[in-house]
């Protein structure tokens, strides 16, 4: 119950909806059971048991008076009226078209209903998917290493798919279907207590039997769902990965890893679908066994003049009485849908509730400029056991350029990560003009800083759109000037649209130093004073490198920088290296200097040159 009130709290700027949805339903509801009420005077007619004498209070029409009293009496008024004036035939006619209104109107108000009701599903769906993937977006990147990027896909899709699902079936078993049961069994009992009571009998074993079934259902349905989520990572590491299981051979291994996960979400959704299908014969059944008893029950009273009902009146009240099944049937029927929904919901909101490690504190201040120096103190990190960095200390002065070198897994792009917030250090402090980076503002802290990493990150739009990422107002003139900058101008006056040339998803149609050059355009264009470069060259060909270098040294000029180096040869210029291993500083100073002395950095040097 809980989780379904927090899915209805997404509608409450919409809640003017809901009087406008319970008033469209109660009339269609209304209307709907007039219909059948109408059926008792056109069966009095066909049976010839119209009397006059008994009706005969009928035959001044009323004062007008909002009262259901009032709408008998003008009903019967001019049934009256017809009946003298044109006979049975007349009256018959007269009947048949209050009825074809009064279907015209429960029909009109069952529309309505439902279109109030598809503007609120929506709202609360279009609002849950923005909170998701706002609070996606906005945690920290290690909560990326834990979860799996297909369940996040899944959930944002699928499990809000299903949710949409419950919304419409949920909002009608809440109010529609019990709604339409209460008014029509207060018809019953106005009609006959004794027969009704005896039919009430069987409501209580039919909602212990579906409710031990949909118990069931929600437990397969968050299994389904996750299996769902599976699936799908399974599909985008394939996608993204095509080129790696084609080389290796390794079609075999993929599809049966899927083919095992699809046989584990087939089975689930048939274990589902037993269930589901179970509840809708359940109830039907037992309904039918109830009409059923009636006819048995209530005909005998009927035919031995034991009850206060006529011939017309029992055939009206049978009529009724299966009507009600309908509702029924829907609740037990939305069921499946609603335990998915619920299943789903829960997924959802592990994602909304998950708290993001890295966030502004409530006293953050914002950060306009960068005047003097970066500096680490003492910094320590862990990845939750496992410690990455021990102590790490320097000072990166405005203006100069530090390069960090060193085998794989020594923790340079931990600290690279660690001067945007991508996380915070577990021990120490890392400081901008004096000031703690846990004290400042998050967004215009990263204002200050551009990366260029390794991975050139582009996305499935314009080279323009690409280039310009995140920065507003930006005129084509100034990307240009930054392509020419990137020296990634000429290749780009070469695309088929030039700079509004669709480049792919990830940039697929452009080669790895054209994707680079792009990269380095981006960061150029956004004109940082920080710069952060994660081995931005190592993974290109000589004559790309040399273009991306170039690039690179355009860039860095009178900017602070700090980079991660591959090829030692690329930071020569720096004012000072690092050499990190294990975590810790092994070996600090300029290129000269570090090669005069024994240690890493010359093996490295050296193993290079060869």
């Amino acid at each position: 119950m809980h989780t379904y009130l927090r899915i209805l709290s997404f509608a409450k700027p919409y809640r003017r909806y809901f009087p406008v949805y319970v008033i469209y339903t109660l009339l269609a509801i209304i209307f709907g059971l007039l219909n059948f009420t109408l059926l008792k005077p056109l069966f009095d007619v066909i049976f010839e048991q119209v009397e006059p004498e008994a009706m005969s209070k009928y035959l001044v029409k009323p004062d007008f008076k909002l009262s259901l009293d009032y709408f008998i009496h003008l009903f019967n008024y001019y049934f009256l009226q017809t009946a003298e004036t044109y006979g049975k035939f007349g009256t018959l006619v007269y009947v048949c078209l209050i009825i074809v209104a009064s279907v015209f109107l429960s029909n009109l108000f069952t529309y309505l209903s439902g279109v109030v009701l598809a503007k609120v599903r929506a709202e609360i769906i279009q609002k849950m998917r923005g909170k998701i993937f706002n609070r996606v977006t906005s945690m920290h990147i290690g909560y990326f290493s834990n979860e799996r990027k297909g369940d996040l896909m899944s959930k944002i899709t699928n499990d809000i798919q299903e949710v949409e699902n419950m919304v419409v079936q949920s909002l009608k078993v809440v109010f529609k279907e019990p709604a339409t049961i209460i008014l029509y069994f207060a018809v019953l009992f106005m009609m006959s207590v004794k027969l009704t009571l005896f039919t009430i009998l069987v409501i209580p074993i039919s909602g212990a039997i579906i409710g031990t079934i949909t118990k069931r259902l929600r437990k397969k349905a968050v299994e389904s769902q996750e299996s769902l989520g599976r699936i799908v990572n399974i599909l985008d590491e394939t996608i993204t990965g095509m080129r790696v299981i084609k080389a290796f051979g390794a079609q075999k291994y993929i599809q049966d890893k899927f083919d095992k996960e699809t046989e584990f979400y087939s089975e689930v959704n048939v274990s589902m679908a037993k269930k589901n299908e179970l509840a809708s014969p359940i109830s039907q059944f037992l309904g039918v066994s109830v009409v059923a008893g009636i006819l048995v029950y209530g005909g005998n009273l009927v035919l031995s003049n034991s009850s206060e009902l006529s011939a017309s009146d029992f055939i009206t009240y049978i009529i009724i009485f299966t009507q009600v099944l309908n509702p029924a049937k829907e609740i037990s029927k939305a069921a499946s849908s609603i335990q998915r929904g619920l299943a789903s919901a829960d997924r959802i909101f592990v994602v909304v509730d998950t708290k993001s490690t890295i966030s502004n504190s409530p006293k953050a201040l914002p950060v306009k400029s960068f005047e003097k120096a970066l500096s680490f103190e003492k910094v320590s990190f862990k990845y939750e056991k496992e410690t990455v960095l021990n102590e790490i200390s320097f000072i990166l002065e405005k203006g100069k350029t530090i390069a960090l070198v060193g085998p794989s897994g020594g923790g340079k792009s931990t600290i690279a990560d660690l001067v945007p917030r991508f996380y915070d250090p577990s021990e120490g402090s890392i400081n901008l003009d004096g000031q703690d980076l846990r004290n400042l503002e998050i967004g215009s802290l990263r204002t200050l800083m551009g990366i260029v990493t390794q991975e050139s990150i582009l996305f499935n739009d314009t080279v323009y759109n690409n280039i310009a990422f995140g920065l507003e107002n930006m005129s084509e003139e100034k990307v240009i000037e930054a392509a020419k900058i990137a020296n990634a101008h000429e290749f780009i006056i070469q695309l088929e649209n030039g700079y509004h040339t669709n480049i792919g998803e990830r940039g697929s149609k452009l080669s790895g130093g054209q994707r680079q050059r792009m990269s380095i355009a981006r960061a150029v264009l956004k004109n940082p004073p920080i710069l952060i470069l994660d081995e931005a060259t190592s993974a290109l060909d000589s004559q790309s490198e040399k273009l991306v270098q170039d690039a690179l040294t355009k860039l860095m000029h009178n900017r602070t920088t700090l980079v991660i180096a591959h090829r030692l040869s690329t930071i020569q210029h720096a004012d000072e290296i690092l050499v990190i291993k294990k975590g810790s500083i092994v070996q600090r100073g300029t290129h000269q200097e570090l090669m005069q002395q024994e240690g890493l950095y010359r093996n490295l040097s050296t193993m290079q040159s060869v």
